[in-house]
């Protein structure tokens, strides 16, 4: 991994040369490869689930099957139906989860690298903090920039054009959590009556 942050090491510093005051340089550039991380993150999670946002719907669509089917198993008072239909809509919703899960890991994985890149760079920097003997090294600068980042981010994401288009492509099937079959409230327990 040396080789590859030596080379994205001369295009990535400029970001840390723009007015020849090195905090105001630190903070731009490092707020500069927090917005990169985003859009990489964002374009990443809408490419992944453009691939695999048939197997999710479908994942979804069958969880919601199944737990309308134990909803209507309940209200009949079939339990032995209710618990088959429930066991098939956990399992379902636990591969949908995972999936879903797993798209939000791809959001992050430019986070990871960008801090590689700042290891290499700026390890043995470290910054005092005010009115105290501690110091931060370059991790909580950076945390403390992308959250800034994120939320400037957020607001502005809608109006890209590239934003709005791989949304569409994503889109191009019924999402699955706005489009699928809607989940009925549970009802109240049965009373059962026992054999005696």
């Amino acid at each position: 991994m040396q080789p590859l942050l030596q080379f994205i090491d001369q295009y990535l510093i400029m970001f840390y040369r723009l007015t020849g005051h090195v905090g105001v340089d630190f903070v731009l550039g490092t707020f500069i490869l927090a917005f990169i991380c985003l859009i990489l993150g964002e374009f990443t999670i809408f490419l992944v689930f453009f691939i695999t946002r048939r197997r999710i719907f479908e994942k979804t669509t069958e969880a919601n099957k199944y737990q309308n089917l134990a909803i209507e198993a309940l209200k009949a008072g079939n339990k032995e139906a209710y618990q088959a239909a429930n066991t098939l809509a956990n399992e379902a919703f636990g591969h949908s989860f995972f999936q879903q899960m797993a798209l939000s890991a791809a959001f992050l994985w430019p986070v990871c690298f960008a801090l590689a890149w700042m290891q290499y760079r700026f390890l043995e920097v470290e910054f005092p903090i005010p009115g105290t003997g501690w110091s931060l090294g370059f991790i909580g600068p950076f945390i403390i920039i992308y959250v800034v980042a994120y939320f400037l981010f957020k607001r502005v994401k809608g109006g890209l054009r590239i934003s709005s288009r791989i949304s569409s492509l994503a889109h191009g099937e019924p999402s699955p959590t706005t489009d699928r079959p809607g989940l009925s409230p549970l009802p109240p327990p049965i009373q059962t009556s026992e054999k005696k």
